[in-house]
């Protein structure tokens, strides 16, 4: 081996041992990867750069803004919430329509959006059919794998592998090639979960619910604090006057913290008539969100959440009168603040650390009022308890301060529709999206044969390709104000752009320094003798391993450059050896780590990592026979 393939199998060893560990963030490992490929002199500058105008990361990008308008818009939740309304309230009937309902919709969209979307409602199913929800969500989330592995579109390794196949003069996949045998897999998944799998699907019926997730923020409301809150107006007598909200003894003494602060409205003057001022008292309130500055002022009403005897005890002490408007529990959902449910990502920088040690209040803006732990009953400490993976943050404050959240999904998984309250009238807009959402479809379906047969020119052809589509529908979902400009760039999964415009790179690198070859000899060389259909296993295996430890996207473009140049050097299609990648890609099954959608259940699933194992390593191996059956079947050697 000459140098250049050693140090390229450095680098490439390393950013996998970062992947694993997450020692640093993924998306800084990919770039390392990129700079040191081109600072050793491996690749030229424009082969490091090459990933940034990738067709393959503008077509991703595309997506994500038209999943971002598809969600923005609510689409997602009215299609989900439709669907769902046909699987009654038998358990095996539910698992079907479940699995099958969010697979259709994950195979056009984000699978992470559309699981956060019909998390509450499929809980909301699974109370009414009184079904512990730890027998519907797995399902959910497998459901979801499974679909991205039906359309093109349907996640990002799909994309990769189409436009590798493209670059090499193969023969790309269009839109539908991956409905065959994603049908076939969605069906052999839920087979086996209504044979096999729903009976080593736990069981937590009898525990009491500790992740309980509500859709909109006044379900929340009703959930979490009805039974804790309590109100009180500051008196002329109270100590509390004059204090800020930081320097009042309300959370160190009694456990109590203001959730919101209700402040009569200045009367307002109409006229002066001679010296006398005409005024008119106001009997509203303005609601203010508490900040740790925020000044306390006579006849403010204090919106508390505590024990119920704190409560108690603390308004005689600071003479808290029970005078108060009857609409106090209305203004704590408004047009500009509310609340909403935040899930811990695995590897999230605040695990391990207090509210207090990350400054939570200061560097969000947002308040916490409540830690739910899964399959823990106890009350956490909000201040002095260390954060754990899949803990569940009851947060409260500005609309914005809460959507700003799903900027940090490294971080935070942010649940249900908390946008519903602050966005109702971009509800309206739902058609629009579904049109262009539709039209986007068509398009990629039969755009360019529709474009030759009418123009009769074959190289207009190339003009209609899915970067352009999908670029055409991103940007018709901004203009026909489906998400504005700033929610289009915060629907960008960045970090996973970032990681596949520097990943890129290495693929390139593989095969410039004869890595790819010499793998695929290998491979060739051990599994050859036992014929084609061992080769595939052990591509498909290799693939699922690197999955549930790596991305999805990071583990295509290691492995997808490898199955081609085997498939040459044993001289078969390369299709069916990539698909066969696309396709373990998206078997994260057995690990709540290996994908957001397992990660976004875990919680109010109250499910362990062996849970994952015991039923997603067989499901892996079912996804196996069938992909061996099904492959070949629609991709021949």
């Amino acid at each position: 081996m000459t140098f250049d393939m050693w140090f390229t199998l450095a680098v490439l060893a390393i950013a996998i041992v970062l992947f694993i560990t997450e020692w640093l963030r993924i998306d800084v490992v990919a770039l390392a990867v990129l700079v040191a490929l081109m600072m050793s002199g491996i690749l030229t500058t424009s082969e490091a750069l090459a990933g940034f105008s990738s067709t393959v990361v503008i077509t991703i990008l595309a997506l994500f803004i038209v999943g971002g308008g598809v969600l923005q818009t609510g689409l997602a939740g009215m299609l989900g919430e439709r669907i769902l309304r046909i699987a009654g309230t038998d358990e095996l009937r539910l698992m079907i329509v479940i699995m099958v309902a969010v697979a259709l919709l994950s195979g056009f969209m984000s699978d992470t959006g559309t699981v956060a979307v019909l998390l509450p409602a499929v809980i909301a199913l699974a109370r009414s059919a009184n079904i512990s929800p730890s027998k519907l969500l797995m399902p959910l989330s497998f459901g979801a794998l499974l679909g991205g592995a039906m359309t093109l579109i349907g996640t990002p390794p799909n994309i990769y592998v189409s436009d590798l196949l493209a670059q090499e003069g193969e023969q790309s996949f269009e839109f539908f090639s991956f409905t065959p045998v994603g049908l076939i897999l969605l069906i052999a998944g839920v087979v086996f979960m209504v044979l096999i799998g729903r009976y080593l699907l736990p069981d937590y019926a009898s525990e009491e619910p500790t992740t309980r997730f509500g859709d909109k923020p006044d379900e929340l409301l009703e959930l979490y604090l009805d039974e804790n809150l309590d109100h009180g107006r500051v008196s002329s007598k109270s100590a509390l006057i004059g204090q800020t909200v930081a320097e009042s003894a309300l959370y160190r003494d009694h456990n109590i913290t203001i959730i919101e602060i209700l402040r009569p409205e200045p009367d307002q003057e109409l006229a002066t008539i001679g010296g006398q001022k005409l005024v008119v008292q106001s009997d509203k309130h303005q609601p203010i969100l508490p900040q740790p500055d925020t000044v306390i002022e006579q006849d403010d009403i204090l919106v508390m959440q505590g024990n119920a005897e704190a409560l108690s005890a603390a308004k005689r002490v600071y003479i808290l009168k029970n005078d108060y408007p009857d609409d106090v529990r209305s203004a704590l959902i408004t047009e500009k603040f509310g609340i909403a449910e935040v899930i811990l990502r695995p590897r999230s920088s605040l695990v391990g650390k207090t509210i207090t040690d990350v400054n939570f209040g200061r560097v969000y803006r947002l308040t916490v009022l409540e830690i739910i732990r899964p399959r823990s009953d106890k009350t956490l400490d909000i201040k002095t308890t260390p954060l754990e993976f899949g803990d569940t943050l009851l947060v409260q404050g500005y609309w914005e301060d809460i959507l700003a959240l799903r900027k940090k999904p490294y971080d935070f998984i942010v649940t249900g529709e908390p946008e519903s309250a602050l966005k109702q009238a971009n509800h309206r807009r739902a058609p629009i999206a579904a049109i262009i959402l539709g039209a986007m479809l068509i398009a990629l379906v039969f755009g360019e044969d529709l474009l030759v047969r009418m123009t009769g020119n074959a190289g207009l052809g190339d003009i209609i390709n899915v970067a352009s589509i999908s670029l055409t529908a991103g940007l018709l979902m901004v203009l026909s104000g489906c998400l504005t400009m700033d929610e289009a760039y915060d629907a960008i999964d960045w970090k996973s752009i970032i990681l596949i415009a520097g990943m890129i790179p290495m693929s390139t690198a593989l095969q410039k320094v004869g890595l790819a070859d010499a793998i695929a000899n290998g491979m060739t060389n051990y599994l050859g003798g036992y014929g084609v259909y061992a080769v595939m296993a052990g591509l498909f295996l290799l693939t699922s391993v690197f999955t549930q430890v790596l991305s999805n996207t990071a583990t295509t473009v290691i492995l997808a450059p490898i199955a081609l140049f085997v498939a040459r050097q044993m001289g078969v299609a390369p299709q069916a050896f990539l698909m066969t990648v696309a396709i373990a890609a998206s078997m994260a099954f057995a690990s709540p780590v290996a994908s957001p959608v397992n990660t976004l259940v875990m919680g109010a699933g109250q499910y362990h990592f062996r849970d994952y194992i015991r039923i997603g390593m067989p499901l892996v191996f079912v996804m196996l026979i069938v992909t061996l059956i099904a492959v070949p079947l629609v991709f021949p050697f």
